[in-house]
């Protein structure tokens, strides 16, 4: 039987894999793989797939899924927790760009509705593209990094009224508002019915369905949740996309949300695939090769324009030069969300198919130079940092909250109030140590001066910040920032500035262990090695090494480096012997019950040693441990016996002790 759309995706998943291998070899996000094996597998490709059109509704079950599970991972609380910078940083963004795009388009005689919805496709930025690599470069926590998520988390909210809104743009001449308050009635029922599931009928669901235990029953409820009503809010005039993220939403409102995300996550990877496949195949090479220079240039243009726009919107809300910049260039991309707002302009005549072409060229453009631009962002973030731009435009040396004392000397300086940086600056307190701590995000700033904190706003990697900061005066430094360009900016300017000052830094990986060192930190903690040792030494003590032993194998870890945890230990430690002699051993605690047999004997009257070969090697008795008790001691009603030995041989001494051995006490008497 010949089915030509299982040979299509075997085709497509056949490209993809080689495609997506070179990519990672090159360091290039999976998204460009996946829209270059559409293009080489469609028909402006070499047209080995046929079925073009099953290929699309694919895609569009694809769209469906992603926004889906957008809507569950969106979080009220966590939009609570950043809502200055999503609501007003997010909105500024999305506002901005398009207005000026929007006047822009309207200088070459696009029509209104045109230039407004080049506005939108333009100000939308890759989520998948940016969050995956600031992962790789675990700067997620980084000020740049939350300020990024911040804005992609409004965009990936703002492209649903956008999907809603596209309609009325092809047809705003003669759409009536008789239409309009029927679209706004619908909405409002949506938005009732969504209230409505979210509280009291999807959560009741979940429960019954939960119960069962059943995995793929789960499954099927949750795909017949995101499609049924997908599918409702289609049969209301409005779109798939937009009932998808409502049904995601409403499950985001249970505690079964993690759950959920887990499951439709393998599902969500494989139709999006076929979603940018689909938009890899409609690209046109030669259109591109006909205005290459057209296409570069307004990529470079709008990345340009992007950046500006969001590092002035930044640094107006209260960030750093360096951060805004950073962040801007983070995002100066046109993202994956315009490709599904410009199929719906492509539906809706709102762009023709040269300029989809078009748009379809200069996006994948922008998309596919953002790795190298977010690789040397840090380079021109400093370089026009260290420019003579006024400090009250910049924020350059900003240091709000007040002044320091001025009898602080001796002092502590705390860089970064996260985990590590509370948990330092709790110590301090306790210990009666003077500290002043420096931060980058104003919100945290502005909470811990209330509760009493000595904390300034300020960027760590200026001059003038650390010397109000008073470091010529201080003794010690800790730098705990998810910034490992700033990490190593700072240390280095601190030292310069101090150089009796004994600096503490905080990193994430061993690689940039060394790189501080040489720049004078005196000490570099890192999570990954310290985690290694903690696990390298619970590993041991679990196979009962002696304390001695595994202390002896932590110091030579930590004088050798990480090499160390590589290499086996010596084989002729006592310890490790030790270790398979009595690998197969184990330790238990058994409390006696009041009827036991033994109640009230001697350990030396009860002889377990002999009777089964386990050993009694404590026992706990209230509040009290009798650590290798002797065999006069008693064994009392409550107590716990911790027994030593083979897992068999402890389990027959468990049942001895808890029998009553009724019969055995009848014997004796008679």
């Amino acid at each position: 039987m010949n089915i030509p759309l299982l040979y299509d995706t075997v085709i497509i998943f056949g490209i993809a894999v080689a495609v997506l291998f070179l990519c990672h070899k090159f360091r290039i996000p999976s998204i460009i793989g996946f829209l270059i094996t559409g293009f080489i597998a469609g028909p402006y490709g070499l047209g080995l797939v046929n079925e073009v059109h099953d290929i699309e509704v694919l895609a569009e079950i694809g769209v469906v899924l992603l926004l889906f599970t957008i809507g569950i991972e969106f979080s009220l609380k966590e939009l609570l927790k950043m809502k200055k910078m999503v609501l007003a940083g997010g909105a500024l963004q999305v506002t901005v760009t398009t207005i000026l795009i929007y006047l822009l388009a309207r200088q070459f005689d696009f029509s209104q509705p045109q230039s407004l919805f080049f506005g939108f496709l333009v100000a939308l930025s890759s989520t998948a593209i940016v969050l995956r690599l600031l992962q790789e470069k675990a700067q997620i926590e980084s000020p740049h990094g939350r300020t990024a998520l911040s804005i992609l988390i409004f965009q990936d909210i703002i492209i649903v009224p956008m999907i809603l809104i596209t309609p009325f743009l092809a047809g705003a001449d003669n759409t009536s508002g008789t239409t309009a308050l029927i679209m706004l009635g619908k909405a409002v029922l949506i938005l009732a019915f969504v209230i409505v599931a979210a509280k009291w009928l999807i959560p009741s669901i979940l429960f019954q369905v939960t119960k069962t235990r059943s995995s793929e029953f789960f499954l099927l409820t949750l795909v017949v949740i995101c499609f049924g009503i997908a599918w409702l809010t289609s049969l209301a005039g409005l779109s798939l996309a937009l009932g998808a993220f409502l049904a995601g939403l409403i499950i985001s409102e249970s505690e079964y949300s993690h759950h959920a995300l887990d499951n439709i996550i393998p599902f969500k990877e494989i139709f999006t695939t076929f979603f940018f496949v689909s938009i890899g195949m409609m690209l046109d090479i030669f259109s591109f090769l006909a205005h290459p220079f057209t296409i570069i240039f307004s990529a470079m243009g709008i990345m340009f324009l992007k950046a500006i726009v969001i590092a002035i919107i930044v640094v107006s809300l209260g960030l750093p030069l360096r951060t805004a910049l950073i962040t801007g260039l983070s995002l100066c991309q046109i993202g994956e969300f315009s490709f599904v707002l410009s199929i719906s302009g492509l539906e809706h005549s709102l762009l023709s198919q040269e300029m989809y072409q078009t748009f379809l060229a200069i996006s994948i453009t922008t998309m596919a130079a953002t790795p190298f631009i977010m690789a040397v962002a840090p380079r021109i973030a400093s370089f026009i940092n260290n420019l003579p731009i006024p400090d009250s435009l910049a924020r350059k040396d900003a240091v709000s909250q007040g002044e320091l004392p001025a009898q602080v000397k001796d002092h502590l300086i705390i860089v970064g109030f996260g985990l590590t940086g509370r948990t330092v600056a709790r110590a301090a307190k306790s210990a009666g140590i003077q500290y002043v701590i420096i931060e980058m995000n104003p919100e945290t700033v502005r909470t811990e001066r209330k509760n009493g904190e000595p904390i300034y706003y300020g960027d760590a990697t200026r001059k003038a910040i650390l010397n109000h900061l008073n470091i010529q005066g201080a003794r010690l430094m800790i730098v705990a920032i998810n910034d490992p360009v700033a990490t190593r900016k700072t240390t280095g300017l601190s030292k310069q500035l101090n150089p009796k000052i004994h600096i503490i830094v905080r990193t994430r990986f061993i690689l940039e262990m060394e790189p501080l060192y040489k720049i004078g930190a005196d000490e570099v903690i890192a999570e990954e090695f310290e985690t290694s040792i903690e696990i390298f030494a619970r590993v041991l003590a679990k196979y009962l090494v002696p304390r001695e032993e595994i202390e002896k194998a932590i110091a030579r870890i930590r004088s050798e480096g990480y090499k160390m945890l590589r290499e086996p230990l010596p084989a002729k430690s006592d310890g490790f012997r030790l270790m398979n002699i009595i690998h197969d051993l184990e330790i238990t605690g058994i409390k006696i019950p009041a009827d036991s047999a033994i109640t009230g004997k001697t350990l030396g009257e009860i002889d377990i040693k002999k009777k089964f070969g386990a050993y009694v090697v404590a026992i706990r008795r209230g509040e009290k441990t009798i650590l290798n008790p002797d065999a006069q001691a008693p064994v009392l009603h409550g107590d716990i016996l911790f027994l030593l030995g083979e897992p068999d041989k402890i389990a027959d001494t468990c049942r001895y002790i808890s029998s009553d051995h009724k019969d055995d006490r009848n014997k004796r008497k008679t």
